[in-house]
């Protein structure tokens, strides 16, 4: 079964300890120091055993990050603003498919028009 890119998985390689943070970090594309020091300070400020549960009960149950989940960066940055706004994404997406065709429109126009000058290229051209 192929890995799902929208799922939260555990960071093992990128992990100090277990790689909860890492895979947090991962899964919202927020950089893993901020979540690393939002842990200790969440943690500090009162949640301690919560906190602690919390985070053992996130590297029990998630699963290990599957070796190239992600083809490039740019790959890795798409799918983590799915997570975080998936509508967002949804529009982009739509939005970058409207361009296209926009732009095929415009070139099938060109090449399918009376352009004269173009006709005597391709007539030269034989």
């Amino acid at each position: 079964m192929a890995a799902r890119r929208t799922k939260f998985y555990l960071d093992k390689q990128n992990g100090k300890w277990m790689g909860v943070c890492a895979g947090i970090a991962d899964y919202t594309g927020v950089d893993v120091t901020w979540v690393r020091v939002g842990a200790v300070l969440v943690t500090l400020m009162g949640a301690f055993p919560w906190s602690l549960i919390a985070y053992f009960a996130a590297a029990y149950f998630a699963e290990n990050k599957p070796a190239g989940l992600y083809s490039d960066r740019d790959d890795e940055k798409f799918w983590q603003g799915v997570r975080s706004n998936p509508a967002r994404s949804a529009r982009d997406v739509r939005s970058k498919f409207r361009d296209i065709d926009r732009r095929l429109a415009d070139i099938e126009a060109f090449y399918t028009s009376r352009n004269r000058r173009l006709a005597d290229e391709i007539d030269s051209l034989r």
